[in-house]
């Protein structure tokens, strides 16, 4: 049962951290993949304690946790391009 849980978790980290990194590059889709990249860490985390207890290699756990955190970083820095583009039209807007 417990081998199941960890694979599980294991594939659920990998696609939240995919869809992470690729939806950082949309505009408006940026702020719903940065929540899924921090869930595929969550998700890696728990998969890789899981396989470590269960003696279950743990390499798809590792690579959901590592694309998690990189799809945050991502995320992160496209949120953030995404705010100040915002705040540069409006100060542009209230110029003229």
């Amino acid at each position: 049962m417990m081998e199941k849980a960890s694979k599980g978790l294991s594939i659920a980290a990998l696609v939240c951290g995919i869809l992470g990194i690729v939806g950082s590059f949309i505009p408006v889709v940026c702020y719903f993949t940065l929540v899924l990249a921090i869930l595929g860490i969550v998700f890696g985390a728990k998969a890789g304690k899981l396989a470590k207890a269960n003696n279950e290699p743990k390499g798809l756990a590792t690579a959901g946790l590592v694309l998690g955190i990189i799809g945050t970083a991502f995320g992160a820095v496209g949120v953030i391009c995404v705010a100040c583009a915002a705040a540069a039209i409006g100060a542009a807007g209230s110029l003229m």
